[in-house]
């Protein structure tokens, strides 16, 4: 794969340098924010090898180029925008003190970007991109535990071995760690030190806490996990702000750290951690009882409803309770059903596939198909099912049926950021996992089948 190719075939339509306003990728997507977008930009940046999908959310150009691509091709995509904005003597980034003018692209896009764009929405996307990078240690803790599990249950004398042992401290290593890593990311987002909110997450972690009684209550280390980290990170921010202020600049330099991490910690201590404790507790109950109780029907309605959130913009909400529920019990129970959208999507886009005269069409399932089975659903979404409409509902379908199964067994996932077929070997029982994926195959398929969609012409 040429990724300075692909890189420089998006920047002769995405550029000049100075219509850039931001770079930044996620595990799968270039993110550009741009001056002026082109009314055909879509259609462009999807006749290019290797682009697999094109969306545009909110103010966003999210180009879907899939795992480790990603990664190269934005390498690559920085160095032509630096390289042509020092030719102009304009950074890229100098872009974003303008202000969009009226025709920077479709109306349509514009009014969907701004209905999108709610301070609601906007939170939620903020707070699932301090987790964001995290997804790689989860993925490769979690799926060190989930194979665990399976030796563990075919030989139970392996777990006495030492290779065992220390691959099962490997599995636990980003739960060791995960406060430290999440206080570092949220005081960043939030305007903070990146370094403070990192010892704020330690501070409320350390294992000393537990030999300390205040009040007649005896400290917990960890209490609240991630919700306590995300408030004491957001109100250190806050504080060193304010602080910064306040103090000469002589002595900012010492004061403002100390400062923070003495007032910060102290109410972290004594009020932020016992009511971070109660809302992790809260949802912890809620979810949990939530699917324990309702069983199927609750995962037949989070799986089919999977899709419309994220094309809404709101399934970010959920990857903070998907990590409090790693951190309190090991495993997430709504990770397993949730990807059952994903393998409705793969159903009803083989149905199309089978059922469609159009060769352009049948070329982008065939395409889309290998990573949509692999937990990347963006082309399918995008290229396929939403498109069309009615294969959309069938995925949704789909996904409903195949998350009523991972509910009534109450399957469970090690791992985050993945989906589709690699989450089994996350899961702590593959062949319920692959049961209720299968189920979500085929009932994507038959529900797209039955409800059919308007075959679009050759062109």
């Amino acid at each position: 794969m040429n990724y300075e190719k692909i890189a420089s075939q998006i920047f002769l339509i995405t550029g000049p340098a100075d219509n850039i306003k931001t770079i930044n990728h996620c595990m799968t997507r270039l993110r550009l924010v741009l001056l002026k977008t082109p009314p055909d930009i879509e259609q462009r940046l999807k006749s290019i090898e290797g682009v697999l999908g094109v969306n545009q959310n909110e103010d966003e150009l999210q180009i879907i180029l899939g795992p480790g691509r990603v990664d190269n091709v934005t390498d690559e995509f920085s160095k032509l925008a630096a390289d042509a904005g020092s030719a102009s003597g304009e950074k890229p980034a100098a872009a974003a003190e303008r202000k969009p003018q009226i025709g920077d692209g479709k109306e349509l896009h514009a009014q969907i970007r701004a209905k999108n764009a709610t301070p609601v929405k906007l939170f939620f996307k903020r707070i699932a991109s301090i987790f964001v990078p995290l997804i790689p240690a989860f993925i490769a803790c979690g799926l060190i535990s989930g194979l665990l599990n399976v030796v563990a249950k075919a030989d139970p004398s392996a777990t006495a071995a030492a290779w065992f042992q220390l691959l099962a401290v490997a599995g636990n290593v980003i739960f060791w760690g995960m406060n430290l890593f999440i206080g570092f990311n949220a005081a960043k987002e939030f305007g903070g030190t990146p370094i403070l909110g990192g010892i704020l997450g330690g501070l409320i972690t350390h294992p000393g806490l537990a030999g300390i009684t205040l009040n007649s209550t005896q400290l917990v280390p960890g209490r609240g996990g991630v919700i306590s980290v995300l408030l004491i990170a957001a109100l250190g921010a806050l504080v060193e702000k304010r602080l910064r202020r306040l103090i000469p600049e002589m002595f900012c330099l010492f004061l403002v750290p100390l400062f923070t991490f003495l007032i910060t910690g102290t109410i972290a201590i004594l009020f932020l951690q016992p009511f971070g404790g109660f809302l992790s507790d809260l949802i912890g109950q809620t979810v949990t009882t939530a699917i324990n109780a309702g069983g199927a029907i609750t995962g037949f309605v989070l799986g089919g409803l999977w899709l419309p959130l994220v094309m809404l913009g709101l399934h970010q909400a959920f990857t903070p309770i998907h990590v409090d529920l790693l951190a309190r019990y090991g495993v997430t129970i709504l990770l397993p059903i949730l990807a059952m959208a994903g393998a409705g999507q793969v159903g009803a886009s083989f149905a199309v596939y089978f059922k469609t005269n159009n060769k352009h069409l049948k070329q982008t399932v065939a395409s889309a198909l290998p990573v949509g089975i692999m937990g990347i659903g963006e082309p399918l979404i995008y290229g396929v099912t939403f498109p069309l409409g009615r294969p959309f509902i069938g995925a949704c379908i789909g996904g409903a049926f195949g998350g009523a199964v991972q509910a009534a067994f109450g399957i469970g996932s090690a791992t985050l950021g993945i989906s589709g077929l690699p989450l089994a070997a996350g899961t702590d029982h593959i062949a319920l996992y692959l049961l209720g994926l299968v189920t979500a195959y085929a009932a994507g398929f038959a529900a797209t089948w039955l409800l059919g969609f308007d075959d679009p012409a050759e062109e």
